[in-house]
């Protein structure tokens, strides 16, 4: 071979190289401090929006958090007002020590007279029942939500 030619494939090899450690590192970033998403703005509507009604729970408003899988199987947290964050930092709600879970997973928070789960970019995702769940969800009571190898489910 010319040395032209090894040049050429050295250089394709460095710049592919560069390119998986740049990668790597964006993986690594979005782990560690979770995706960047642009704040919502308000939204304009032709029609004028009238109140709505906050819908009733026909089973009950769900009081509690709790853990049916996982090692933390058994593990209940009461619901507040407040959101549950769930994933592998020190600080969520719900600290699970899972391979498969994210730093900051996912979170659950109540809205209009029920609670929403929302994946935070997760790389494994988090699962609704079999369904992954791409936007914020309602979610019913006694419905599980995978987290990794943690399942957890609303209860009264």
């Amino acid at each position: 071979m010319s040395e032209l030619t090894l040049l050429l494939i050295r250089l394709a090899f460095l710049a592919v190289l560069w390119f998986f450690v740049i990668a790597a590192v964006g993986v690594i970033r979005t782990d560690l401090f979770g995706s960047r998403t642009a704040p919502a703005g308000p939204r304009k509507s032709a029609k004028p929006s009238k109140p709505v009604a906050k819908p009733k729970n026909k089973k009950g408003e769900p009081r509690q958090l709790v853990v049916t899988g996982g090692p933390l199987q058994g593990t209940t947290i009461n619901l507040t007002e407040t959101p549950i964050t769930i994933g592998r930092a020190n600080d969520a709600t719900l600290v699970v020590s899972d391979d498969y879970a994210s730093s900051r997973h996912a979170r659950l928070f109540p809205q209009d007279g029920q609670w929403i789960v929302e994946d935070l970019g997760s790389t494994n995702g988090t699962y609704l029942d079999r369904s992954k769940v791409t936007r914020p969800t309602p979610v019913p009571l006694g419905v599980p939500i995978r987290v990794g190898k943690t399942v957890i489910e609303l209860r009264k």
